[in-house]
């Protein structure tokens, strides 16, 4: 997309990954579209047959990776807690390249906050839409507007903020510090009834504050995992994320860039495990125990994809999860709007029908990620990538 500018016309860069208008011609890290697509893999429904797998295979490993795939009730982690703040983080990488190409092209500040800010209003937009559909529009109090792209373009956006106007150590304090004041707020803000430092699913200051201050439909009832104050902590992996792309930006030699996503991932660990000792992880509360730990989980998977994919140039097996990472928006409103499931029986049902009935959801769900991969290949034969 080409927009004019005062001083002439200049090609858009984009705001969502570093990306050019040929993917398959750019000289890109193909690590993060691969580390995107393995992500969107488990979102788009790569990891539903693994799930439908549990309990008919007398395999252990399935059914622990099949209890991996479900999230916890309240406290906890599970692997599943993962996959959004890792997007989250992806995008925070993306983030970094796609500023300072759009510096280096000569876009204004003023530019890039007003690109990012419309790019998280239309995503709000389609997250209430994705949330919502078919929309109650004649019942408000039914709309849901916590939503996963929200989420996405407020942090984005937040992001782009602190990334034009502080450096990387002023940065890592920002977001270290936006835990300490979000730990401090739940342990030491009374809730009326409840009082202070109470985290249980009735009495905590995320849930009143939803109550409260949220209008529409919350997820859970009494609060919204996706609600108001819980997109504070949650900005912080993507703002963790322009630090590691800044590191990946830098003209080090790839051994310096290991050492530091190492040891980033590590103490990000370390830390949030310890923390969890007093501020339990827990993903419905986003709290900052949970944010440290994914966000050093992050750190260590893109070192993985970028060791692997663009260190030792080993790529063959990523091309899978490219197809997916290069259309990340498509994939995630095609399983909304598109029955792959319906078709996956139509096609496949034949094949799969003398087997014993309770295999039959397992091959359709197999099934239809497969024809999510096969429409994602298509747009990429074709050179269509949908960003917004």
């Amino acid at each position: 997309m080409n927009k004019t500018t005062q001083e002439g016309l200049k090609k858009d860069p984009e705001l969502e990954s570093p990306i050019s208008a040929d993917p398959t011609k750019s000289r890109r890290l193909l690590s993060i579209d691969a580390l995107r697509g393995f992500d969107m893999l488990l979102i788009a429904g790569g990891g539903t047959f693994l799930v439908l797998l549990k309990g008919k295979t007398g395999i252990a490993a399935l059914d622990w990776i099949a209890d991996q795939l479900t999230h916890p009730e309240w406290n906890g982690f599970t692997f599943y807690d993962f996959i959004f703040p890792l997007f989250l983080f992806i995008a925070g990488v993306s983030l970094t390249f796609s500023l300072n190409k759009g510096r280096s092209m000569g876009f204004s500040k003023f530019n890039l906050y007003r690109k990012t800010f419309i790019r998280m209003l239309i995503l709000i937009l389609l997250g209430i839409l994705y949330k919502n559909a078919p929309i109650p529009f004649f019942e408000p109090d039914q709309i849901r507007l916590g939503s996963v792209l929200g989420r996405i373009g407020l942090a984005t956006f937040v992001s782009t903020l602190l990334f034009l106007n502080l450096d990387f150590t002023k940065r890592l304090v920002t977001g270290l510090g936006i835990l300490l004041l979000y730990y401090a707020a739940l342990y030491l803000i009374p809730v009326p009834g409840y009082g202070a430092g109470d985290l249980s699913i009735e009495g905590n200051l995320v849930g009143w504050f939803d109550r409260t201050f949220l209008p529409g439909r919350m997820l859970q009832g009494n609060y919204d995992e996706l609600g108001i104050l819980t997109q504070i902590p949650a900005l912080c992996l993507t703002l963790f994320g322009t630090l590691a792309g800044e590191i990946l930006g830098k003209a080090w030699l790839d051994n310096r860039k290991i050492k530091y996503l190492a040891l980033a991932g590590i103490l990000g660990i370390a830390v949030g495990l310890l923390w969890s000792l007093h501020f339990p992880i827990n993903k419905h509360l986003w709290t900052s125990s949970f944010i440290l730990l994914t966000s050093g989980m992050a750190f260590l998977f893109l070192l993985m994809f970028y060791l692997v994919i663009d260190v030792w140039k080993i790529r063959k097996w990523a091309f899978f999860f490219q197809v997916i990472g290069l259309n990340s928006l498509t994939v995630y409103f095609a399983y909304s709007f598109i029955n792959f499931n319906y078709t996956s029986t139509k096609l496949f049902g034949g094949l799969y029908a003398p087997l014993p009935e309770d295999w039959h959801p397992v091959f359709q769900a197999f099934g239809a990620f497969m024809l999510v991969w096969i429409f994602l290949y298509i747009l990429y034969r074709l050179k269509i990538f949908v960003k917004v």
